[in-house]
């Protein structure tokens, strides 16, 4: 598509130069879509060619329309509304695009200039509790957007950087210490991610209590929230476990091991998957090497307390610290060390960090902070910030426990989508593991779906109701849609109908089906756009658009019953090559597609 679009500029330049004796470059001419109420497929703005052409717009639009049906085959009509030329492609040429469509290899990469080493770091779990919806935008997002850059032929690596350490982690530590009674997984019989979840919950509630009490007692709040017995009780393990206390190192492996079971559990439900893991507890100290680096070339700064601080301010970032006055690591000192071993391990040109826009100005302050350390990878850090996921009650706390459960949500959208097919009751000879597999993939889908098609950067409410509806503008719709087509596919086998033609001499198409080339031939530039801009809702809505054009193109042509031999074999080989966009463009999602339904 992106090749004819370019051909029909060189043709209009071609067209200039014959007619009104100018030179205008490709570059120079305004082409775009063209409107849904009007017939074409680009439209040429002639309003910025007046001046150089001398012309009306109209008058523009006109010459060149009649010169372009006259002298170049691609064109077969056109229409002039205002200043805009209306251009319509010549049925052999949507014909000679769908043969080079179905000539192309399997899975070849749409090649781009982007970066072509990526590291995509996305999920950053903490150790004290289970992933929740917040997460599973997160995952969705980064898996997508690694699936897409590997489509544009780059190598991409995807980690997942695990919080395993600080003041949180103490807290589900301390709450299970004190408020535990020797619980664990299998006596409890539960997820481990929920089980130490539970206790930082606990130590949250009963800390608030203290805090409340004291503030009761006269003491201020930020000195109540300071000083809170439970509060010094954390800091004080904190500094024991970097200082290598056994007993707190021992407790901190045997809580951290249950909640890897229970993240890893979760990750093979959602379908996502790491080339590597990072812990914090492996980066910190690497990081505090890159603080002492900066205070070594007076980079950095200690202040009175002991603290160690970065100055940004001319970064217009402000001041902010490295390292708190006891000596212990905050989240960004062990980010200087995880991008370091980022880039020794993958020797990125690209590096995206898949992180809510929360952390808009950490994120900021640590490329800033590691381009103040003049590190050669600081340019290539990009932040992939996405809206944070709201519910109607209003924002998910964890500490307060107003999460929506992640595994509970799955195990929901699942539950919704075999009440839904079995009320359809369309899938008769599937055992009994068939069907168990089609509600996960209906369900999965349809919560991935809801959570990658709207745009990432835009904060999001999530209706529980609606992520688990099956039919409109639904993950579900595609698959229903892709399994048709593979029934079809299936049936015209049967038929002995090849897929596989020379369709080059068909002659003049029906509407519905030069919109359906017209789609396919979309896939690469929307492939270009959501690398371009690290957004899947490009290739969600580009699905969606699939589906529809095709149930359309399916109630409007006959296939199989078509009479004539050359229409049928190429009305199947167009439905074929339909199932296979749908099926790579829900790939990119991380959604997979139904062959029976």
């Amino acid at each position: 598509m992106q090749q004819l679009e370019q051909d029909i500029k060189a043709a209009l330049s071609a067209a200039i130069q014959q007619i009104f004796g100018a030179t205008v470059a490709t570059e120079q001419l305004v082409i775009q879509p063209t409107r849904k109420e009007f017939a074409g497929t680009f439209t040429l703005v002639t309003f910025s060619l007046t001046k150089s052409l001398g012309k009306g717009p109209e008058q523009i639009g006109q010459a060149l329309g009649e010169w372009l049906t006259t002298h170049e085959p691609r064109v077969s009509g056109f229409n002039v509304v205002k200043g805009f030329l209306n251009l319509e492609v010549a049925d052999r040429e949507w014909l000679r695009q769908f043969q080079d469509l179905v000539q192309q290899p399997e899975n070849a990469p749409v090649l781009t200039n982007g970066p072509q080493n990526v590291v995509v770091e996305y999920s950053s779990p903490n150790t004290n509790k289970p992933l929740h919806l917040g997460h599973l935008r997160n995952n969705f997002l980064g898996y997508s957007v690694a699936e897409i850059l590997k489509a544009t032929g780059a190598t991409v690596s995807k980690v997942n950087l695990v919080n395993d350490r600080g003041i949180h982690i103490c807290k589900s530590m301390l709450g299970y210490q004190r408020f535990g009674h020797a619980e664990t997984p299998e006596s409890d019989s539960i997820k481990g991610d929920h089980l130490v979840g539970k206790y930082y919950v606990l130590f949250e509630k009963h800390y608030r209590e203290q805090v409340a009490q004291l503030v009761a007692e006269g003491v201020a709040e930020d000195k109540a929230k300071a000083s809170a017995p439970l509060m010094l009780e954390a800091r004080d393990m904190l500094q024991k476990w970097e200082a290598g206390d056994e007993e707190v190192v021992s407790l901190w492996r045997q809580m951290n091991g249950w909640v890897y079971e229970g993240h890893n559990a979760t990750y093979a439900a959602i379908g996502v998957d790491f080339d590597k893991f990072y812990y914090e507890s492996g980066t910190y100290l690497l990081g505090k090497e890159r603080v002492q680096e900066g205070l070594d070339r007076g980079l950095f700064y200690r202040k009175e307390d002991g603290s160690t601080w970065v100055d940004l301010a001319q970064e217009g970032l402000d001041q902010k610290i490295l390292l708190r006055s006891d000596g212990t690591s905050v989240y960004l000192t062990q980010d200087l060390g995880t991008a370091e071993l980022k880039y020794a391990d993958f020797h990125y040109d690209s590096s995206i960090y898949v992180i809510a826009d929360e952390q808009n100005y950490h994120m900021q302050v640590l490329q800033a902070t590691l381009q103040k350390l003049e590190k050669p990878y600081a340019a290539a850090i990009h932040h992939l910030s996405y809206g944070m996921v709201d519910l109607p009650t209003g924002k998910m706390k964890t500490r307060e426990g107003t999460v929506v459960d992640a595994d509970e949500l799955v195990r929901e959208v699942v539950e919704a989508a075999k009440v839904a097919t079995l009320e359809k009751g369309k899938i008769e000879g599937l055992t009994e593991d068939e069907q168990t597999e089609l509600f996960h993939i209906l369900g999965l889908g349809a919560l991935k779906y809801y959570l990658l098609k709207v745009d990432p950067k835009k904060r999001m409410l999530f209706n529980p109701e609606e992520s688990v509806q099956l039919e409109g503008h639904t993950g579900p719709f595609i698959q229903y849609s892709h399994a048709r087509i593979a029934q079809l596919r299936r049936k015209a086998e049967q038929m002995g109908v090849s897929e596989k033609n020379d369709f080059l001499s068909l002659g003049d198409l029906q509407k519905a089906e030069r919109e359906m080339i017209e789609e396919l031939a979309r896939y690469a530039n929307v492939v270009k756009e959501a690398a371009r801009t690290f957004s899947p809702a490009i290739v969600a809505q580009y699905a969606y658009d699939l589906a529809k054009t095709y149930n359309r193109f399916y109630a409007e042509v006959q296939v199989l019953a078509e009479p004539d031999e050359a229409k049928r074999a190429f009305r199947v080989a167009l439905s074929a090559q339909t199932g296979c966009a749908i099926k790579a463009s829900m790939k990119l999602l991380g959604i997979a597609v139904p062959e029976r339904m």
